[in-house]
């Protein structure tokens, strides 16, 4: 996998004044919930650097106000939507205890901005993943189980009007997470074949599979174990990974119920409050 581009955040103790000003401005989109501009236009185009320091200060914003991070979040693992945005690898984003939602546990449309749902593979970790450059073996051995999942994405931007650095100052367009309560050991599971069917309300919505994340979720998952390494906030145990979505995702509606199947790894489901 290509890495041409470090992704490593500024310390927010360094945080320029605008930096610090462009992330609360993403900040207030999200409390008030009225959608702002694109930012991309306030920074060097393609500066991933800094659109990672503006996460990283609201990251540290969110902890100091009592929020407890739980895992991590893959985007962009799509390599047409990486073309689509410029380009070669994945983003990553904070996933936060609050994000988290139970398996059939209605949640109200308004916690996220603009939602829309992707059918995900999530990981859950046993083990810290410590160690710079860690292989494939290390990771399987570090993985306690897998889940099927849902991603409910939102932008703070107007209209889901993002390019590369937008979304990644957005926490990588984060929203809420759903996850199934039937773990799965890895052992006897090609991820890669995974199928994914997605419906809303029993019609069907998204076709997918593994091999559509990356060529398969480990793919993804490696290459956020070794980037998370590599700023200084290795992954720990009992972690999740939400490893990138297996198909094209869908807008969603009040009252509406969404099934996710994934072979292999069972179903889940999320319904919107009307």
């Amino acid at each position: 996998m290509a890495t041409k581009k470090k992704t490593s955040p500024s310390a927010p103790a360094g945080a320029s004044q605008k930096i610090r000003a462009l992330a609360e401005r993403l900040r207030k989109a999200g409390e008030t919930l009225q959608a702002t501009s694109p930012i991309r236009d306030e920074i060097e185009a393609g500066d991933v650097a800094s659109a990672y320091a503006i996460q990283q200060v609201n990251t540290q914003y969110w902890l100091k106000t009592g929020r407890r991070l739980v895992g991590r979040k893959i985007g962009l693992t799509a390599k047409s939507v990486q073309k689509q945005l410029g380009v070669d690898q994945p983003d990553y984003g904070m996933l936060f205890a609050d994000m988290m939602l139970c398996d059939g546990e209605e949640v109200a449309l308004s916690r996220v901005m603009q939602p829309k749902v992707e059918a995900e593979i999530a990981l859950v970790l046993e083990r810290d993943i410590a160690t710079p450059g860690v292989t494939m073996t290390e990771l399987l051995s570090s993985v306690a189980y897998a889940l099927p999942a849902i991603e409910i994405v939102g932008s703070r931007i107007s209209n889901w009007d993002i390019k590369i650095t937008d979304t990644i100052a957005d926490n990588a367009s984060s929203g809420l997470f759903v996850v199934g309560n039937e773990p799965r050991r890895l052992e006897g599971l090609d991820l890669r074949l995974c199928g994914m069917v997605m419906e809303r309300r029993g019609d069907q919505i998204s076709l997918g599979a593994g091999a559509a994340c990356l060529g398969n979720p480990l793919n993804a998952a490696l290459w956020l174990a070794r980037t998370m390494v590599e700023i200084g906030s290795p992954l720990k145990a009992g972690d999740v990974l939400m490893t990138g979505a297996l198909g094209p995702m869908a807008g969603v509606a009040p009252g509406d119920v969404i099934d996710v199947r994934i072979g292999g790894l069972g179903s889940v489901r999320t319904v919107f409050g009307r």
